[in-house]
């Protein structure tokens, strides 16, 4: 018969065996406190303390199955990277975590992650991947009826259709935006965007009236973004009504208050057209590149933080390690415990060499497949490397376009520079000639008639050659092809002197210049240039010059 007093020492052996477990027993409570304070060190930008809270908290989720735990770790992960701009990373992360809501979570949970995963291929100028992303996002909120949501994913799928250039489908969802978010903190963000879409639209008068209202209420760095684009809009707008002082005047506030180092890149970009607008040529070059400079610089932040990011995932597989090193030496220290504490019973040494047994294939199981899962890691980081460098030799590519675009661009710009020279060369030869028929004409009482009549018409004929001189136009067709033949395609009622007039409006030469080359008054030349006007049916309020550069 067994005795009372090893009952009594079975029950302490076994006491003994389980208080480790229950010392470090967790609840899902216990792993969304971890996910705040992993939180908080990420808005602190401590991304390797962050990183670490969450992969621990992920591992806990995952051993109890706590869904919504393991959603909300690996959804901030993957906002970790996303701050670290290691977007293949943010974006591993959100899918794995939109895996989690749509087989475990609710709705709520799988339009939060499709949001994020929008709002990265945004960042990474995948407009069409964001536009799906976002209508997902913007689906779900509507039928679970959550408008606050759904207003700020209609805001977000009009900024992409703004992007796209379909501001019809853009003006639809901001209207919806304004009225779903009109008492929600997005409603600011909501009015921005929709001045925006205003320009876009060219409702200019309407666009400034809402810029009007909204500035005196940004107030506060937080909304230094939307000043940014406001009175990045409002310099549109003013160039748009060639109030270039004014457009250069928005545009200096837009610089000032841009926080947003990408956004740079924008605002260079309209100063260099602008100072091209004025003649201002060194400028408009110097902006050209700043760009490049902007672009170095935005290459240069992102490859430091890839390096940061490397050292920060080198400390936390350290930090994985030894964790990793501590459990094992405390699964030692309790198999020592148990083995000297079970020496004494042969019946409980039986059933913890049997547990031990278990406890060992099933450690052995997890080392195969740990090992299993870092070859498959080697090789997916392999994969994304060689992704890296073809995008990175695209890339290359597209810069060795755009050089050829620009070179090509400069040389035209040569070409009209001498044409225009040639046509002024011109005018001045056939004002010459008229001055000197003029001359002649007056002294001819002085002279023999019939040698001045003869001399004056042999000027005469000189000046008509050189009126009808059709090496000009040959020469302007090869500088700007397709010029002549969209012209004569949109205006066929036009008859050769009127393109001929249009060529040189086009070579921006002022009436003067053009009067004396066609040999006429300039209060002539400009009754042509109306009656041009009237033929090609234009509006009153559309300038000529602006009208043929357009096309």
């Amino acid at each position: 018969m067994i005795s009372i007093a090893f009952y009594r020492s079975l029950i302490y052996i076994f006491f003994l065996f389980f208080l480790p477990f229950q010392t470090f027993a967790m609840t899902p409570k216990d792993c969304e406190k971890m996910v705040i304070k992993a939180v908080e060190a990420m808005n602190k930008k401590e991304f390797a303390k962050s990183l670490q809270i969450l992969s621990k908290t992920k591992k806990i989720a995952q051993d109890n199955r706590w869904y919504r735990e393991e959603f909300l770790a690996v959804n901030n992960i993957g906002a970790n990277y996303y701050m670290m701009l290691d977007y293949g990373e943010a974006l591993n992360n959100y899918l794995d975590a939109y895996k989690i809501a749509v087989a475990h979570l609710d709705e709520k949970s799988e339009m939060t992650v499709l949001n994020n995963i929008a709002i990265l291929y945004s960042r990474d100028n995948k407009i069409d991947k964001a536009k799906d992303y976002f209508s997902k996002a913007y689906e779900l909120a509507g039928k679970v009826n959550n408008n606050t949501s759904k207003g700020l994913y209609a805001i977000n799928l009009t900024i992409v259709y703004n992007e796209k250039g379909d501001y019809k489908t853009a003006k639809n969802y901001i209207d919806e935006a304004l009225r779903l978010t009109a008492n929600s903190p997005y409603y600011l963000l909501a009015k921005s965007t929709y001045m925006e879409t205003l320009v876009n639209l060219k409702q200019y008068d309407a666009a400034e009236k809402m810029a009007n209202e909204l500035l005196p209420k940004l107030n506060g760095v937080e909304y230094a973004e939307y000043k940014t684009q406001i009175f990045y809009n409002l310099s549109v707008i003013a160039e748009h009504r060639n109030d270039l002082p004014k457009s250069f005047h928005y545009l200096e506030l837009a610089e000032k208050n841009n926080l947003n180092f990408d956004f740079k890149e924008n605002i260079f970009e309209r100063f260099s057209t602008l100072y091209k607008k004025t003649n201002n040529i060194d400028r408009a070059v110097s902006y050209k590149d700043s760009i490049m400079t902007v672009k170095d610089s935005v290459n240069r932040i992102k490859n430091g933080q890839l390096f940061e990011n490397s050292k920060i995932k080198f400390e936390l597989q350290n930090s994985q390690k030894d964790l990793a090193e501590s459990q094992g030496k405390l699964s030692s220290q309790r198999s020592f415990f148990i083995k000297g504490t079970l020496l004494a019973v042969f019946i409980v040494l039986i059933i913890f060499w049997a547990l031990r047994n278990s406890i060992v294939k099933n450690k052995q199981q997890k080392i195969i497949e740990q090992s299993n899962a870092e070859i498959a890691k080697l090789e997916l980081e392999k994969e994304k490397k060689n992704k890296e460098i073809l995008e990175n030799q695209l890339k290359e590519k597209e810069v060795l376009v755009l050089l050829e675009q620009e070179k090509f661009k400069n040389e035209i710009e040569a070409k009209n520079r001498k044409l225009t020279t040639k046509a002024l060369q011109l005018s001045t030869k056939i004002e010459l000639i008229d001055d000197l028929i003029k001359t002649l004409s007056r002294e001819s009482d002085d002279l023999k008639k019939v040698d001045v009549s003869n001399i004056i018409q042999q000027f005469k004929i000189l000046q008509k050659q050189t009126h009808e001189e059709e090496g000009f136009l040959v020469h302007f067709e090869e500088v700007n092809k397709g010029f002549l033949s969209k012209l004569k395609q949109l205006h066929p009622d036009l008859n050769s002197n009127d393109i001929r007039f249009l060529s040189y409006v086009y070579m921006n030469l002022s009436i003067k210049e053009i009067s004396v080359i066609f040999n006429i008054t300039p209060e002539a030349c400009r009754k042509r240039k109306e009656r041009i006007e009237k033929k090609m049916s234009l509006a009153e309020n559309l300038d000529l010059y602006n009208y043929i550069t357009s096309i």
